[in-house]
């Protein structure tokens, strides 16, 4: 079975429906499939944990076996999980007009991240950095790999008090 993991569903491309291209294909073509989904980023709803996880089955049967799994092992994990952020989610994608603006927000917040990421390949650049800045650029989404070995990170964190994760993973936002 295919997983995707779609986190930060809009602020890849700018365009939520445009990122999910991917899993529409594999449905599309008869591919079974899971998808966990989170809003908490892309809505703005990080104290919430609002997500999904959807699966697709090949039939009726299946998709019975499946719930049933499911409900085994989510049932001693929670009995009544937070609503609050899930009915935001659901009311702003049930109205075109809203889902529109959500579309909107996430290519404002796209753009502004690819911009940090030229900003921030131009200044190393500009201050004379020999290392090669260019996958910055390259990569998308909300998070960068800087390509920072861990004493480098280290350095960063003990001699400058700035803070990343020890394989060099950074915020662009």
């Amino acid at each position: 079975m295919v997983f995707f993991d779609c986190a930060y569903q809009g602020f890849a491309s700018g365009n939520a429906p445009q990122d999910a291209g991917a899993i529409r294909m594999f449905i599309e073509e008869g591919h079974n499939l899971a998808l966990v989904q989170s809003f908490s980023k892309n809505f703005g709803l990080y104290g919430q944990r609002v997500g999904a996880l959807s699966v697709v089955t090949a039939n009726d049967a299946e998709k019975a076996a499946v719930e049933s799994q499911l409900k085994i092992t989510i049932r001693p994990m929670y009995s009544n999980p937070p609503r609050h952020g899930a009915r935001i989610v659901k009311t702003v994608l049930s109205d075109p007009r809203l889902t529109n603006d959500f579309i909107d927000q996430c290519k404002g917040m796209a753009d502004r991240i690819n911009d940090m990421r030229i900003k921030l390949r131009g200044t190393l650049e500009e201050v004379g950095s020999t290392h090669s800045w260019e996958h910055i650029t390259k990569q998308i989404g909300m998070f960068a790999y800087s390509g920072l070995q861990k004493d480098q990170v280290l350095a960063l964190r003990d001699n400058h008090h700035i803070y990343c994760t020890l394989d060099g993973r950074i915020s662009m936002a």
